[in-house]
């Protein structure tokens, strides 16, 4: 049976930290994992509408093999401004590749919509995301706060709020795999209107409420909810959606075995999120590999990972939506309200 890590969080791979900035007003944060040495790395886009930076470099037949940190934010395509602020804080610490003199970080990032949830967007000029960038990666640690925080601070899901979420497994053969989630998408994480999450077969413990599946299933277990249809009685308005994350392991990864296993934490959303991959969703998920274990896997235990990283995303998501807390002007309520 998977065990969780101490923390339960992406944090218990060893060599990485997270740290979280947000803003209240604006509804909007930002949510940087930074690498204490620099990470084999990959990346799987299945959404239909995604906004990155950096991410062609991470395909496997490109040449930059490892990365320094990666970013989730809020803002829409506004908010890839955050990478500058991640970047800008580790040069100032030295940290880099170093090409003719100069040292260049490497920080691919992803964003979600979350403009139209009911925060301030009127921040003038310029956006506020490379100064929330460049908090989130000052005050990464490796204790980290869930749900309403960072790239989670404005999330919204089909009729709760969203949130950041993080799990982690612990495998037999001695490797930890970890899961780190902003859960914005334009479908739904619990069964109908219930409290019974999507992912109850792979919770561990009460993690995320220990409500298991409903028995019996309502009979509109399979009614597609999606976020403004089910807020606005019929009336679907497409896009301001969008789950992002990453999944991480000590275990010795290539750069072509990094992004398998963001393929493989995809089925984490499956199990999580009906529906999900959507043509108004973005979903992206990061793969880092840290290598601090030391251990490369055979074939048997090799595929044991690329399970975990399913059942782990899926727990992740669940945690961010059940850990979200209510603020000033919310648009949908939080979880723990619901009855």
């Amino acid at each position: 049976m998977f065990r969780t890590g101490p923390r339960n969080l992406i944090t218990d791979v060893a060599g990485l930290r997270v740290g979280n900035a947000s803003d209240a007003r604006l509804k909007s944060g930002v949510t940087a994992v930074l690498c204490d040495e620099p990470a084999a790395a990959g990346v799987q886009i299945l959404g239909g509408a995604p906004g990155t930076r950096e991410t062609d470099l991470l395909e496997p037949h490109n040449s930059v093999e490892t990365v320094h940190a990666v970013v989730l934010s809020g803002g829409s395509a506004f908010g890839l401004d955050a990478a500058s602020g991640v970047q800008a804080m580790l040069r100032e610490r030295g940290i880099g590749f170093e090409v003719g003199g100069f040292r260049v970080p490497i920080v691919p990032a992803a964003i979600l919509f979350d403009l139209r949830n009911g925060g301030d967007k009127d921040w003038g000029r310029y956006p506020p995301y490379r100064d929330l960038g460049y908090e989130a990666a000052q005050s990464a640690a490796t204790d980290f706060q869930l749900g309403t925080t960072g790239a989670g601070t404005g999330a919204l899901t089909a009729g709760l709020k969203g949130g950041l979420g993080s799990a982690s497994t612990l495998l037999d053969s001695g490797v930890t795999i970890g899961a780190l989630a902003a859960v914005n998408p334009t479908g739904s994480v619990t069964v109908s209107h219930t409290r019974h999450f999507w992912a109850a077969p792979f919770e561990i413990g009460d993690e995320f409420g220990g409500q298991g599946y409903p028995s019996p299933m309502p009979d509109d277990a399979k009614s597609i909810l999606l976020k403004f249809r089910d807020k606005h009685a019929g009336q679907q308005e497409t896009g301001g959606n969008t789950t992002i994350a990453v999944i991480a392991t000590d275990a010795v990864l290539t750069k072509a075995a990094a992004k398998r296993l963001a393929m493989s934490a995809h089925d984490g959303f499956v199990r999580a999120i009906w529906p999900t991959h959507t043509p108004a969703d973005g979903d992206l998920v990061f793969a880092l590999a840290t290598g601090k274990s030391g251990i490369r896997l055979e074939a048997d235990a090799a595929i044991d990972l690329y399970a975990a990283a399913g059942a782990t995303m899926a727990r992740a998501i669940s945690r961010g939506v059940f850990a979200a807390t209510p603020a000033d002007n919310d648009m949908f309520p939080v979880w723990s309200s619901r009855r």
